[in-house]
């Protein structure tokens, strides 16, 4: 199988999934007006999805490395793809955090980043995995990108709800990729721990090593701070144009920008991995993150202040991936990279369900998002600082087996 397809199915894959997640946020005020639920409800069923997002990578992860990735995608595509046909008719928070939290989130996960960059692990050389994840982190990107003016001209055409129902039938475009993933890596180890006699670790082996790993818990502790900042943004951001007093246009095209410039982050971040240090590259990305903040903060609140902020945190956006991912395959191996980079994930999302519910609540309380971003600054410093005592090298050890 040639490497291109390979990185095409897998960006394909991720650039629908989170490009019309990452779009969701065009449609809160619409959902607002249409249900009368008020911002902060609506933020919660915002917020479920993150979490719950998150906690369907490991065990989706875990699946993935012992049946195949091919199944789970091809689950998880028609679960992000019938959650968001039907949310248009929800009328109540329930309603809205079973199609926004439970289908479209849970199915993202499924067919998310801890699948796909496993997957592309397993099907390309040891050599370029950096960059390809770099290439796979950059579709995802490209599908903000992409679906961000999208979602705003059918809106203008055929009004919000058939919007958000046509973004859910283009999801359907990536069930190909199924055939192009299909496979899974616990055969692979366990065929190579055969021939160097070592037996695979079981995966409860493999997690009770992670988490006993002082590096694994500092790497799942600043991407919490990750989830926190990139979730807040994917939310709030077209509500931050709003509260500037800018026109909503600008929070479309600031989410597009966001999308556009990490295509640009992830590729030049898959193109670091393996020349410099990758917690070192992870303490630069959250740095640049909270000094970008109070820069914002600082500024007149104009159209272009906001397209160039936008521009700067797309760069930062989820080139976090690359790094943090080559840390899980460096320290831990390939076997059960899925399952183990899924529960990085998971702490992700723990910080991305706050991000997206802080934001609603905080504005509804306060009627600004300035206490959100003095928040983001803080941690963003922490996750900085949590990055540099990583230890990157081979952890994980299997055990000799029974002879």
């Amino acid at each position: 199988m040639t490497l291109w397809l390979v990185l095409l199915a897998a960006a394909g894959t991720f650039a629908l999934t989170m490009g019309v997640r990452q779009t969701m946020g065009l449609f809160l005020s619409a959902l607002n007006t249409s249900t009368a639920l008020g911002i902060g409800s609506i933020s919660l069923a915002f917020a479920f999805g993150q979490l719950w997002w998150g906690l369907t990578q490991p065990f989706a992860g875990a699946v993935a490395d012992r049946i195949g990735t091919g199944r789970v995608i091809f689950v998880g595509v028609l679960l992000v793809a019938i959650g968001t046909i039907i949310t248009p008719l929800m009328t109540t928070t329930a309603g809205l955090i079973f199609a926004i939290g439970v289908l479209a989130a849970g199915g993202a996960g499924m067919a998310g980043p801890s699948v796909l960059m496993a997957a592309t692990t397993r099907l390309v050389p040891q050599e370029k995995r950096g960059l390809a994840s770099g290439i796979v982190n950059a579709g995802g990107s490209f599908g903000q990108f992409a679906m961000a003016p999208i979602a705003i001209g059918l809106t203008a055409s055929i009004g919000w709800a058939s919007a958000m129902q046509w973004l859910g039938v283009f999801l359907l475009l990536a069930l190909p990729a199924v055939w192009v993933l299909k496979g899974n890596l616990q055969a692979i180890a366990a065929q190579a721990a055969a021939a160097s006699g070592t037996k695979a670790l079981s995966a409860r082996e493999a997690i009770s090593q992670a988490l006993a790993t002082p590096s694994y818990r500092y790497l799942s502790l600043g991407f919490l701070v990750c989830g926190f900042h990139v979730a807040f943004l994917a939310t709030h951001l077209p509500g931050v144009v709003a509260a500037c007093g800018l026109p909503p246009e600008i929070g479309g095209w600031a989410l597009a920008m966001i999308g556009l410039f990490n295509i640009v982050g992830s590729l030049a971040m898959g193109w670091a991995v393996g020349r410099w240090r990758m917690k070192s590259l992870l303490a630069l990305l959250y740095a640049t993150r909270g000094l970008a903040v109070l820069a914002f903060l600082l500024a007149p609140k104009t159209p272009a202040v906001m397209l160039v902020f936008a521009a700067v945190m797309g760069v930062t956006f989820l080139s976090t991936v690359p790094p943090t991912a080559g840390l899980v395959a460096k320290m831990f191996g390939t076997a059960n990279m899925a399952m183990l980079f899924g529960i990085v994930m998971l702490a992700h999302q723990i910080g991305g369900f706050f991000g997206a519910f802080l934001g609603g609540y905080v504005f509804q309380a306060t009627g600004s998002y300035d206490w959100v971003w003095y928040i983001d600054i803080v941690l963003a410093a922490g996750a900085a600082l949590v990055n540099l005592p990583i230890r990157e090298t081979l952890l994980l050890r299997s055990p000799k087996a029974a002879t």
